[in-house]
């Protein structure tokens, strides 16, 4: 069977479904195909964190303004599919209180919203947090729903006109004359697409699905493990204040908190053991901010791959490699009408998204404006309804609550 579209989208995660949907608004006609269901890779094996910028507001300003707007578009347009929490990053005794100012102040020169508070106070707001804290800064951090933002985003896409189809594998990509001309899928959608541009963004495959097309797209991913515990009681993210290690973060799901998490450098995301110790020391490290979960009941532990692009892979490690996202048009290595788009942060999927249609779209010859900053997202303030289309396009993800 022969089906044609002008864009074919590769990957049904948020940056996929971002993709289709800011295509579609703009009435080109666009076809995703993912091999799973929806929010099978990266997207639904993350922790759920919607970033304020703090994280980052020292070292990667650039990153972390991107992250500030687009948290607050999310809450404005994502409805129930996210949760606003607050997050404090908690100094604990051991903690270089240098550190805290300088993010503090990079935070402040962002316009990032933040409270100093201090050790009674954080308590107050935090009952169980450890006596080893000595202060915490306020920051409008919040808790993403990965199934629910997915499945979402994936219906407003297809009210606009988008064809979504799961269980299908891109098992070949046609280049012919110096372009990009299509692909041969398997599984629920056998059989060949033609399109005029198709999108790879197929996360941390990124570089298995280019090197169907003949092109070199080194990734660098790093596999983190998040454990989910049972604890009801906490309501704000809680970051723990020094520099990016292992178990520095809590996230709170509904009765649930996820410890996460570390990096390990993987070569193949399919190939990713899973290590007791990993699990351990993330439970360790979380307990020096939440004493009470180094013995919560586990409910899951779960396994996620970070789509990190790194052409300089060899002279780093896991945690030096860029979260910034990269835009790649292919045109440049030979074939045209082929784009990339790798790395990145859940939080910031939207503006990814948005990046790409445009590059897309100047190919096309479309100059239709992006709408996804100001269009809420279909079903986005029904929670009966988006269940029911995390359930359709079989969106179930460890980060909200199933088991592997």
């Amino acid at each position: 069977m022969v089906r044609s579209t002008d864009v074919l989208v590769i990957g049904g995660g948020a940056t996929g479904v971002g993709v289709a949907r800011d295509l579609a608004l703009r009435g080109v006609d666009v076809t995703l195909v993912e091999r799973s269901g929806l929010a099978g890779g990266t997207t639904g094996r993350s922790h759920g964190l919607l970033h304020s910028g703090a994280r980052y507001a020292e070292t990667d300003p650039e990153g972390a303004t991107e992250c500030l707007a687009e948290n607050r578009i999310l809450r404005s347009i994502a409805g129930a599919c996210v949760r606003e929490t607050g997050g404090y990053f908690v100094q604990l005794d051991a903690d270089d209180p240098d550190y805290f100012d300088e993010k503090r102040a990079a935070c402040r020169d962002l316009g990032i919203d933040v409270e100093t508070v201090g050790s009674d106070a954080l308590r107050e707001a935090v009952p169980g947090v450890t006596d080893r804290a000595e202060r915490a800064m306020h920051v409008p951090d919040g808790v993403i729903y990965p199934s629910r933002l997915v499945a979402a985003t994936a219906a407003d896409a297809r009210e606009h006109g988008a064809t979504i189809h799961t269980y299908a594998p891109v098992e070949d990509l046609h280049v012919g004359g110096g372009r990009v001309t299509g692909a041969t899928v398997g599984g629920d959608a056998a059989g060949r697409f033609e399109a005029t541009a198709v999108v790879n963004a197929a996360g941390a495959w990124a570089e298995s699905c280019a090197e169907l097309a003949g092109v070199d797209v080194p990734m660098r991913p790093t596999r983190g493990v998040m454990v989910a515990v049972d604890y009801p009681d906490l309501e704000p993210v809680l970051n723990r204040c020094r520099p990016p290690a292992d178990g520095d973060i809590v996230v709170p799901h509904d009765r649930e908190a996820v410890l996460g998490t570390t990096s390990v450098a993987v070569d193949d995301p399919d190939d990713d053991p899973r290590e007791e110790w990993e699990v351990e020391r993330v439970r360790e490290e979380c307990a020096a901010m939440l004493p009470a979960v180094a013995d919560a009941p586990v409910g899951r532990t779960y396994w996620g791959v970070r789509p990190l692009y790194d052409p300089d892979e060899a002279a780093r490690d896991g945690r030096g490699v860029s979260r910034d996202f990269f835009l790649l048009d292919h045109a440049a290595d030979g074939v045209d009408g082929f784009v990339s788009v790798v790395g990145g942060k859940l939080t910031t999927h939207r503006a990814m998204a948005e990046a790409t249609a445009d590059l897309v779209c100047r190919r096309l010859g479309t100059d239709a404006p992006c709408r996804t900053a100001t269009e809420p997202l279909t079903a986005a303030a029904d929670p009966d309804r988006l269940a029911e289309l995390v359930a359709e396009f079989d969106a179930c993800a460890p980060a909200d609550g199933v088991s592997e």
